[in-house]
Parts: C-alpha cells; sequence; structure tokens
C-alpha cells in the first residue's frame, strides 16, 4: 500500500474537521481537535482556510471553563447550494437544496410519455432553471434516474422507462454545465435520503423499496451504498412474481414493477371506471383517461372497495419481495417510499402480513417495515446526500 501524500493527508483531515463541524452543529476549535484526534495547529489552519472560502464561519462564544471563552464554529448551511434532480417519476424533479438539506427552490416537468433524446433534452431544461436561479455557488449535481447504473462511470446502462441504454449522462452533464455531476439509481439515492436527512440517521443498516413510476430497492450496509457487483443491487423491480404474467417493458413477463409500480395501479384503476360505472373514481375523473395517481388516491381515500382491493394485492405481492430480502440479507429496518407510498397502512398491512407468512419467525419478528416521512422528496433530496458525501465527506 502507498503512503498517502501530504496533499492527500491534508484533504483527509479537513474534510474530517469539516465533517465534525458539521456533525456537531456549534463547536470550538479545542473541542474539534479533541474528537477528532487532530493537532490544534491542523485544526486552525483547515478551520482559516474554510472560513476563507466561506465554508465556516465564527458564531459566538461558547461557555467559558475557566478561562477566556472558546469561539464556536459553524458550517454556513447556504454557503453551497446542491441540485439534486429526479428522474423516476411522470414528472422530471428538481431542487435548489442548501446543506442541511433545506430545499430552497424547487421545480417540475411534465414527461407527458417522452423518451430517449426528447427526455435527455427535458434533463436539461430542468437543471438549465435549477443553475439559473441558484444565488450562491454550487457544489454540483447529483441525480437520482431509474434503471440499471454504473454509478462510478455516471452511465445509465438501461432504463427501459425511458428508454435510455448506455446513455453516459454524467459526462454529458459535466460536459454541459462544468460541475462535478454524480448519477445513481433512484431507489439507491432514496435509502442514501432516508439514512441522511429521514428517520433512519441511527441506522447502519436499511432497505428501502421505492414504489412509483417504477419499483425498486436501495440497500445500505454499515452506512454504505451497496450497489452489487454490477451496480444492480435491489433491482427487484424486474423479478418475475407471477407466472405466465402481463408483459413487462423489460421484456420479461409477469415483473413485480408490472403488479406494483403506479402505472399498474393506474391501468386497474381505468379497466374499473370503464367496467363499473358507479364506481367511485367517476367522482374524480370524467373518463378513464384521466384518472392518474391522484385520482386513484382521491378515490380509495373515499371508500371505493375495488381499489381496496387494489391496494392490498399491490401490498401482497411487494409483501413476497420483501420477505425475500429479509432472508437473504437480515436487514432489520425497511421502509417503503415512492408515490404508491401514498396509500399508508393499507399498502403496509399487506406487505408486513406477508413478511411475517414468508420468513423466518425469528428474522420477521426483528424486522421493523415503516413508511418513510420523507415524502415526494426523498430522491431529491437522496441526490444532494450523494453530492454532499462525494464532494465534501458529508454528513
Amino acid at each position: 500500500m502507498k503512503k498517502a501524500t501530504r496533499q492527500q493527508t491534508k484533504a483527509h483531515n479537513s474534510r474530517l474537521i469539516l465533517k465534525t463541524i458539521y456533525d456537531e452543529g456549534e463547536i470550538s476549535r479545542a473541542d474539534v481537535a479533541r474528537l477528532t484526534g487532530l493537532t490544534r495547529t491542523t485544526v486552525s489552519d483547515a478551520v482559516a482556510e474554510m472560513i476563507k472560502h466561506g465554508l465556516v464561519a465564527e458564531v459566538g462564544l461558547g461557555p467559558s471553563a475557566g478561562g477566556k471563552p472558546p469561539t464556536l464554529l459553524s458550517v454556513v448551511d447556504d454557503s453551497r447550494y446542491l441540485i439534486g434532480v429526479d428522474l423516476a417519476e411522470s414528472e422530471f424533479r428538481g431542487a435548489v437544496i442548501n446543506l442541511r438539506g433545506e430545499i430552497k427552490h424547487r421545480l417540475s416537468l411534465p414527461i407527458h410519455d417522452c423518451d430517449g433524446e426528447a427526455a435527455l433534452a427535458l434533463v436539461y431544461d430542468l437543471i438549465d432553471e435549477l443553475v439559473a436561479v441558484a444565488d450562491s455557488p454550487i457544489l454540483g449535481i447529483g441525480i437520482g434516474t431509474p434503471g440499471l447504473m454504473d454509478a462510478r462511470r455516471g452511465v445509465v446502462r438501461d432504463a427501459v422507462n425511458l428508454d435510455w441504454h448506455d446513455l453516459p449522462l454524467g459526462d454529458l452533464l459535466e460536459e454541459r454545465y462544468e460541475l462535478p455531476v454524480y448519477v445513481a439509481n433512484d431507489s439507491q439515492v432514496a435509502a442514501l435520503a432516508e439514512c441522511t436527512f429521514g428517520d433512519s440517521k441511527d441506522v447502519s443498516n436499511l432497505i428501502l423499496i421505492k414504489v412509483g413510476r417504477g419499483t425498486g430497492g436501495g440497500i445500505v450496509l454499515n452506512r454504505q451504498l451497496y450497489y452489487g457487483d454490477g451496480f444492480g443491487a435491489g433491482e427487484i423491480g424486474h423479478v418475475t412474481v407471477v407466472e405466465d404474467g402481463e408483459l413487462c417493458r423489460c421484456g420479461h413477463y409477469g415483473c413485480l414493477e408490472t403488479v406494483t409500480s403506479s402505472r399498474a395501479i393506474v391501468k386497474r384503476a381505468q379497466t374499473i371506471a370503464e367496467n363499473d360505472p358507479h364506481s367511485t373514481l367517476h367522482q374524480f375523473a370524467t373518463t378513464p383517461e384521466e384518472i392518474n395517481t391522484d385520482v386513484v388516491l382521491q378515490a380509495f381515500e373515499a371508500g371505493d372497495e375495488a381499489l381496496q382491493s387494489v391496494i392490498a394485492e399491490v401490498g401482497y405481492y411487494l409483501g413476497i419481495a420483501v420477505a425475500n430480502l429479509v432472508g437473504a440479507l437480515n436487514v432489520r429496518g425497511i421502509v417503503i417510499a415512492g408515490s404508491v407510498a401514498r396509500f399508508g397502512q393499507a399498502l403496509l398491512k399487506p406487505i408486513v402480513q406477508e413478511v411475517r407468512r414468508r420468513s423466518l419467525a425469528a428474522l420477521a419478528d426483528e424486522t421493523r417495515i415503516e413508511i418513510t416521512s420523507l415524502g415526494p422528496d426523498i430522491v431529491i433530496l437522496g441526490a444532494a446526500a450523494l453530492l454532499l458525501t462525494q464532494e465534501l465527506g458529508l454528513p
């Protein structure tokens, strides 16, 4: 193993110091040195550089231990902005976000079923507008995209819902915006968001199942995203769960995505509306073509019995997938996210039931399954968290 160069050591120490200040909120130089094990001179020199670049500021005095009160340091939350982008739903969504995950500006553009080059052009339009409204230096761009990714190279290997195949998205965006760009699967960055900004901050291992326009999973082990040997870890949406089922866009039949995604739910709701003139769906949409996920949710909350059965079946199939993950990985924290998670307990209950029915009791009893509190911003926040981790070593 090669010995670290002086520059590498300095960069490592600076990241460690910044992370300590970030985690503690407000802290003195002496306490930073104590927590990191670095010398006070090393800490002071690094902090001086951070203050010079506006990343850290002196924010007052701390309590005295008998002598001169220490000066407290804090990260300047708005000193840098991050651009987070979610390409996984029925509209492309993005936001300008500060270093604490606070959304300063958000934007969405409808996809209208465009794909290929048209979808890429829409990504450019979205990021162009976000860059234009950012009034602090931009640290970089984080992207959560559906499909199979090579996160190391920023290449979308196969995104069937967008008709992208071996698209060098990271390179294209870096060339256009001259900023660092990090691209990962949307479910994977959603898992990172849950561990960074959600209710699972103190959890070391986590599986997040994101169910929206597509269905996929993100796996965090020892607080690190687990990508798998081919970057496809968590690609559960294209595993067959229904023999001789419906044709999926990936070319297989009966994939989990064909019976759990928001598009699958909308398709079934449209069929219900066409066949039942008394369906509650007619109260919220004049024609079956007008039915979308929001309409389905409204009719569901109004008590439509047919939709209750649809959501229960979605939960049943997700429960099969989760049970297999519990048996394979024995991760005790499972989080459900995505637009379909809005169906709440009606979705969660059959998932839990199937996990208990199909898993070893000792494992199932220790598994906590819940719905994320981050809502529709989870991929945007996850893309920002990916950028924070790669560029600054935070949080």
